[in-house]
């Protein structure tokens, strides 16, 4: 792996995760001494994530951006338009056999969720294989490369939700009504069914918000 790739691969997995809080100055010596790269491929890593919107250059150099409610908002209403095409388009080109699949998966999905030690890790993994799926299905790569894009920041957001299993578990149910919505060819459904998926994620969101600025 080059080393700007190395560099921005630590750098994008740190700002995602919230190791590196908004805000953070990401200077020059300091991070490339940390990450064990010349300050050539660093500059190219920041310029990627300055590009993709998870830092920004001013006066005080490279920083890392911030994530407010409002954008939040405006996240989810892009989201709504390309991922609702998205679903109306997998049900009309897609194969119905793998998103049946993806369908009994996910409402399996509280068994993986269950416990004392929810596994948390393996629920995203479904989730991204239906994301993976659904960017194959619409044969459509400029759409899919829009979602790529979008979905880094929804990472970013998710880590401002709080995880608690009942949402979960119900976002499962809500993805496997996607999947089977696709699968039955329904174009329809399948938009319908992810903008009530995507209301309610941004209403718990919202809701988790307050609670952590007014608890």
């Amino acid at each position: 792996m080059r080393a700007s790739e190395r560099a921005y691969t630590a750098l994008r997995e740190d700002i995602i995760e919230w190791r590196l809080l908004p805000g953070t100055v990401l200077a020059e010596v300091e991070q490339s001494e940390r990450l064990g790269v010349s300050r050539t491929p660093l500059r190219e890593a920041l310029g990627r994530l300055t590009a993709e919107g998870l830092t920004t250059a001013g006066g005080r150099g490279v920083v890392v951006t911030d994530i407010s409610l409002e954008d939040i908002d405006e996240l989810f209403e892009l989201r709504e338009i390309l991922e609702g095409k998205a679903a109306a388009l997998a049900a009309v080109r897609g194969d119905p056999s793998i998103f049946t699949r993806l369908q009994h998966e996910l409402l399996r999905a509280p068994e993986l969720l269950s416990g004392e030690d929810p596994a948390r890790h393996d629920y995203y993994a479904l989730v991204n294989q239906l994301d993976d799926a659904l960017d194959a299905a619409i044969t459509n790569s400029y759409l899919a490369q829009a979602m790529r894009s979008l979905r880094v920041h929804l990472v970013r957001v998710r880590r401002l939700a709080s995880d608690d299993v009942a949402r979960l578990c119900a976002a499962a149910a809500e993805h496997a009504a996607i999947a089977e919505a696709i699968a039955a060819g329904n174009s329809r459904l399948a938009e319908a069914a992810t903008t009530v998926h995507l209301h309610r994620s941004l209403s718990h969101i919202k809701a988790t918000h307050r609670e952590e600025n007014h608890g």
